[in-house]
């Protein structure tokens, strides 16, 4: 395993980027980090408590209220977004180098990944001139000579981000509030908060006003702080389902705007005119990216009964030939899981399923020659009911159940039954057919032939994952409020 210098990446570890200065914690705690692959510490950053949130609040409240930042013309703003774009692509190594060492994902995806960050950012810059900000409504029946709708910023955000993809998760709320107008406290994931100081030094290197952009790292009483401030007016939030429904309820009290994208428990339908061993392939591939710990993995796999057999077993061959270990050697296939929690939880849901009667096919365990690090191998289970635990709860991590179904159209029903929405896939040579089985599908998200998402058009899900849309225009407009404005025209 590769030793990284992190700490002369990041100058302000011991400390909160508040009101655009690096502050100390009330506390005085910091928050320790252990790279994956080694279990050694990686970095100690500052933790923010109850107070530090509130100063934090309080300088987004102060920005936003009294501060030039929502006066700004929106293509200003997007001058600001442009030199963020340009930061993170100078600091694109970093974040490369920080990834792995956070929540193991390959360093060579993580790589590909950080060269597109500031597009994201750019992406939200074109917008100011292309959205329409603004609506005309000649001659409204209501009265009045015409009426605009203006599209004004919803305020103090509240942004909270996971741990598994915190840089491009960051990107997609930070931006299209940043354009709208809005102030943002960015509450980082104590598991992984290196890339979100490489955005607050960004931000102090362009001039952002003090105030706009807030970042600190906290754990859960203190975020729960955050939800509940008065003077936050929206929460945009990426995380499992559980902490998502409480902070629905907690908005819901005070009736603060929300947007939540998350868990998944998704399903790959497998047609039958679709190759076996292409799709297995293309599984193998998606299944085991950032080690299963993907929102939107293709965690259930529906195959008609005849050849449900046939795509185990090319799974089973896929799936043994990866090869586990260090993310920044070239040759490993598949990382760690990012924390011995999580290792955890997955070890005890695979040993459930098979206290259950589920039938193990491969996997399932530790790999013996790791003695360190958080590893756990793909693991497979076939002849899955649909009922039973491990094609209900979403695992987060390297796990595919495998679930027969008699005909299409039962393939279909078995995708719908699950109280998540979020992504599901579709593989057949036919477009036609795909488009009509995905028109039938209740998912955010539909992908051909393949794990697809896209978040630069749009992403979110359907019943238990989520509320709202992130990324493309529909990310910027869940940060902005509809105002309707009824005008008469001067008295001749």
């Amino acid at each position: 395993m590769a030793d990284h210098a992190t700490r002369q990446i990041l100058r302000h570890l011991d400390k909160l980027f508040i009101d655009g200065a690096w502050v100390a914690p009330q506390s005085g705690r910091q928050i320790t980090v252990l790279a994956p692959a080694t279990e050694e510490v990686f970095l100690t950053v500052a933790e923010a408590d109850v107070a530090d949130i509130d100063r934090a609040v309080a300088a987004a409240r102060k920005a936003f209220d009294d501060g030039p930042w929502p006066r700004l013309t929106h293509a200003q703003r997007a001058g600001y977004l442009r030199g963020l774009a340009d930061g993170l692509d100078a600091r694109a190594a970093d974040i490369a180098e920080i990834w792995p060492n956070e929540m193991g994902i390959l360093h060579s995806i993580a790589d590909a990944f950080a060269s597109t960050i500031g597009g994201v950012y750019r992406c939200y810059a074109g917008l100011a001139d292309t959205f329409a900000f603004e609506e005309r409504f000649d001659h409204p029946p209501g009265g009045g000579d015409y009426a605009l709708i203006a599209y004004e910023a919803v305020g103090v955000v509240g942004a909270i981000v996971p741990w598994n993809a915190p840089v491009n998760i960051t990107a997609y709320k930070v931006a299209p509030a940043l354009l709208a107008g809005c102030t943002i406290v960015l509450k980082l994931p104590p598991e992984a908060p290196g890339t979100g100081y490489i955005l607050a030094e960004i931000a102090e290197a362009i001039g952002l006003p003090a105030g706009v952009l807030n970042v600190l790292t906290a754990d859960r009483a203190a975020s729960e702080r955050l939800v509940r401030h008065p003077d936050v007016d929206k929460i945009g939030f990426t995380g499992s389902s559980a902490v998502g429904k409480r902070i629905a309820s907690i908005c819901g009290e005070r009736v603060a705007r929300c947007t939540l994208e998350l868990g998944g428990k998704s399903a790959a339908i497998i047609l039958d005119d679709y190759d076996v061993a292409t799709a297995a392939q293309s599984l193998a591939g998606s299944a085991t990216a950032m080690t299963g710990q993907i929102c939107s993995a293709l965690t259930r796999v529906i195959v008609t009964r005849n050849r449900h057999d046939d795509l185990v077993e090319a799974l089973k061959a896929n799936f043994e030939k990866i090869a586990i270990g260090d993310p920044f050697d070239a040759a490993t296939g598949m990382g760690p899981l990012a924390m011995g929690r999580q290792r955890d939880k997955v070890e005890e849901m695979v040993g459930q399923a098979v206290r259950d009667g589920n039938q193990l096919v491969t996997g399932g365990r530790r790999p013996a020659r790791l003695n360190r690090g958080f590893f756990f191998e793909p693991t497979i289970f076939a002849h899955v009911d649909n009922d039973d635990m491990i094609a209900r709860e979403e695992i987060f991590g390297p796990v595919l159940a495998v679930i027969p179904a008699d005909d299409e159209d039962h393939a279909v029903r078995l995708a719908n039954d699950t109280v998540f929405g979020l992504n599901n896939s579709v593989f057949t040579r036919d477009s036609d057919r795909a488009y009509a089985v995905a028109r039938q599908l209740r998912s955010g998200t539909v992908g051909h032939n393949s794990w697809r998402s896209d978040m630069s058009i749009g992403f979110g899900g359907f019943k238990q994952s989520g509320i709202g849309r992130e990324g493309g225009p529909n990310g910027l407009r869940a940060y902005l409020e509809p105002k309707t404005i009824i005008m008469q025209n001067p008295a001749e």
